[in-house]
């Protein structure tokens, strides 16, 4: 069965199809198969789920007179019952085991003419992509730098999709003295937080990171059987989805009882400036490098540059890193409706190491968090 998304206004789903047909033909594409995933979410509002048999939607290019359609195995139609083909002016076309479904999406392709470039989304299965290209013949593109420039922007429903999924993961963390104590495993305390992420309007837990004293150091640690000690520095980065499907990411951290490392709150101090100054630069006109420049220069100012060994921040939304990155050498320009991490740290090997997080969202005039949970090193009872 098709993953469905809360309910999707038709007239927004239609303007984002024009608007991917037109970017398609910007982009010199004939039309874009979109396979199921996050872009097919974001067209029609139903991720569905990638199996052998193929689903994919077929967009021509703006400027053709060939309608989008719905390609769908027959056995797993129903779970797209909640799309509004009618209402979109997209035909649905089924077929079932025997049939040969690379060929009917070849045939079309080529109700009007031969096309000579279709984009495929980014995620489509080899499986896939690689039969598809067998039977339409010409040249294949990713469909992503098409998606992504619509994706980029958020509209007001998205916006308020992510202070929604912003607001369930600040209310995790304000419970993290509940989970967080001296005595208990990194899995432990690990297995409760999934749990609250769900408690507190998730559909699920995507990801649960508590890396304590040296685990913290390691900005990708998940958990592990390491007992947590009295004085530890604790990362914890966690979020996932809600049933709209937006995403929530943001990492806090901890300290079980006082620091017991005595550089920890100097340290810390210093992180915690950079993060504020990367979320005070943002602002429409501003780079994407500009933005890391922010973070990384107070850091590597205080002797700490080459322990922030990852990028500033990623793009959120129905995927948990989408673009744009918050990286050198991104000279993207900002614009009102971009949503992306602001996430700098510090990781100082076989020590500790540390992490602030959270999702801003470009306005107008500059910069808005969802995340509002303090941003100061928190010491919990150990």
């Amino acid at each position: 069965m098709a993953t469905v998304s809360l309910k999707q206004d038709p007239a927004v789903l239609s303007a984002r199809l024009d608007r991917a047909a037109a970017t398609a033909a910007d982009a010199n594409l004939d039309a874009l198969l979109i396979t199921p995933g996050s872009d097919l979410q974001y067209l029609l509002g139903v991720r569905g789920e990638s199996f052998e048999r193929l689903s994919t939607l077929v967009l021509p290019a703006a400027g053709s007179e060939a309608a989008p359609v719905l390609v769908l195995p027959k056995l797993e139609a129903p779970g797209y019952h909640d799309v509004p083909a009618d209402d979109l002016g997209v035909e649905v076309v089924t077929w079932v085991d025997g049939e040969d479904p690379h060929a009917l999406v070849a045939d079309l392709l080529r109700r009007e003419r031969q096309p000579s470039r279709v984009g495929v989304a980014d995620v489509m299965p080899a499986l896939h992509a690689l039969p598809l290209q067998a039977a339409v013949g010409g040249e294949q593109a990713l469909a992503g730098p098409v998606l992504r420039e619509l994706r980029m922007r958020k509209d007001p429903s998205e916006v308020e999709a992510l202070r929604t999924a912003g607001a369930a993961i600040d209310r995790v963390h304000a419970r993290m003295a509940e989970f967080l104590t001296a005595g208990r495993t990194e899995a432990q305390v690990g297995a409760d937080i999934a749990a609250a992420i769900v408690e507190e309007g998730h559909t699920e837990a995507d990801f649960v990171i508590v890396g304590s004293a040296a685990n913290g150091a390691s900005p990708h640690h998940a958990l592990s059987d390491r007992v947590i000690e009295r004085g530890d520095v604790v990362v914890v980065d966690i979020g996932g989805p809600i049933p709209s499907g937006y995403n929530s990411d943001c990492t806090r951290t901890y300290a079980v009882g006082e620091p017991s490392q005595p550089d920890v709150r100097d340290t810390y101090a210093v992180l915690q400036a950079a993060q504020q100054a990367a979320v005070q630069a943002v602002r429409p006109g501003a780079t994407a490098e500009s933005i890391d420049a922010a973070a990384r220069e107070p850091i590597a100012a205080a002797g700490f540059g080459r322990e922030f060994i990852h990028r500033t921040g990623h793009g959120i939304g129905l995927d948990v890193h989408e673009e744009p990155y918050v990286v050198a050498g991104n000279r993207l320009e900002l614009e009102p409706g971009m949503a992306f991490s602001i996430e700098p740290g510090i990781y100082q090997e076989g020590r500790w190491g540390a992490r602030i997080e959270d999702i801003v969202i470009v306005t107008e005039d500059g910069v808005d968090s969802v995340n509002e949970q303090p941003h100061e090193l928190v010491v919990l009872p150990a």
